[in-house]
């Protein structure tokens, strides 16, 4: 069950989580034909029924992120630019310690200055902040922001970083949050826009 497909910054890898398997692979990409070939590392497991589903990357490059839809957990893995191996530094919940209702993650995304990481939960229906530290590769939970909506399967970052917007599937709508920059936390903004079923949300640069 690949999940999802994601090239590294320099174009020379690529990056796959497949959710049946529990693993994500690296694939050597050769430009020139578009040919896919095992990396010199080829996979990394995760977790046991975590369910690998999305990933990004930091906007140097060095780290990725994978946010796993059944384990309720964001990894954070040290990239080797040369071969394009994964080493799994941190794992953290998505979820407050407190919740106990059903719950799958969905998307995951980077802030453009690098300091702060957020995934979408599916059921407690938020955003999970995290700040990152490039230096150590890990993750501080920041806290949790209610979407305004059921079931945010995408949101997106806008290019300065300085807003979100999040894709309430099961309550057709898109939601705007401000981001403050020196903490990532969001604030609601103002407005709603009414979309059927939206699936995905990309800024056009």
């Amino acid at each position: 069950h690949v999940h999802s497909v994601t090239l590294s910054p320099d174009n020379r890898f690529v990056i796959v989580c497949d959710l049946g398997l529990d693993r994500v692979f690296t694939y050597a990409l050769d430009p020139a034909t578009a040919g896919l070939a095992p990396g010199p590392a080829p996979s990394v497991a995760t977790a046991p029924g975590a369910g690998p589903r999305h990933a990004a990357f930091s906007p140097d490059g060095r780290h990725v992120f994978v946010i796993n839809e059944m384990g309720n957990t964001l990894v954070s893995y040290r990239y080797d630019t040369a071969t394009g191996a994964l080493t799994p530094i941190d794992t953290q919940p998505t979820l407050p310690a407190d919740f106990a209702g059903d719950n799958t993650t969905a998307e995951v995304r980077v802030h453009p200055n690098g300091r702060f990481v957020y995934g979408s939960n599916r059921g407690h229906d938020s955003i999970a902040v995290f700040a990152f530290d490039p230096a150590t590769g890990r993750l501080t939970p920041r806290g949790h922001t209610p979407t305004g909506g059921r079931n945010p399967r995408n949101f997106a970052l806008s290019p300065d970083g300085a807003w979100l917007v999040a894709a309430n599937q099961n309550t057709d709508s898109l939601t705007v949050f401000k981001v403050d920059l020196s903490t990532g936390i969001l604030t609601p903004a103002p407005g709603k826009a009414s979309v059927p079923m939206p699936v995905c949300a990309l800024f056009a640069n």
